[in-house]
């Protein structure tokens, strides 16, 4: 099986259990490999084979932009039912960090995995 990646889409949004971060937006970090077979799009040369990135990304765009969670958990386990059922993805793995949420660190956050390779 192929994978389709994406790193480093950033966007803001409302993220966090603490009040003041129900006050401000913050930014996310998500970095995403889904499985797919390239081959049909490859030789054929028709998109509609391929997995869209560019469409992926719209989605996750507008779909966190316009939401507000309290959980990186529970924003990692919606973008992934998104991707397995609105684009097909058997498999992906999901990186969702908050990089500016410890000083300290680069970036805290999740990594999951779903799905059948």
């Amino acid at each position: 099986m192929d994978t389709v990646f994406i790193d480093g889409l950033e966007l803001e949004t409302i993220i966090g259990i603490y009040d003041w971060e129900r006050e401000v937006k913050q930014r996310v970090r998500i970095d995403l490999q889904m499985a797919w077979d390239n081959k049909p799009a490859a030789q054929s040369e028709d998109i509609e084979k391929a997995l869209n990135y560019k469409a992926v990304c719209d989605r996750l765009i507008d779909f966190i932009s316009g939401s507000e969670f309290l959980l990186v958990e529970t924003m990692a386990e919606n973008i992934a039912d998104i991707l397995m059922s609105e684009f097909s993805v058997p498999w992906l793995q999901l990186k969702l960090a908050k990089p500016t949420a410890i000083p300290q660190a680069s970036g805290v956050g999740v990594m999951i995995e779903r799905g059948n390779k």
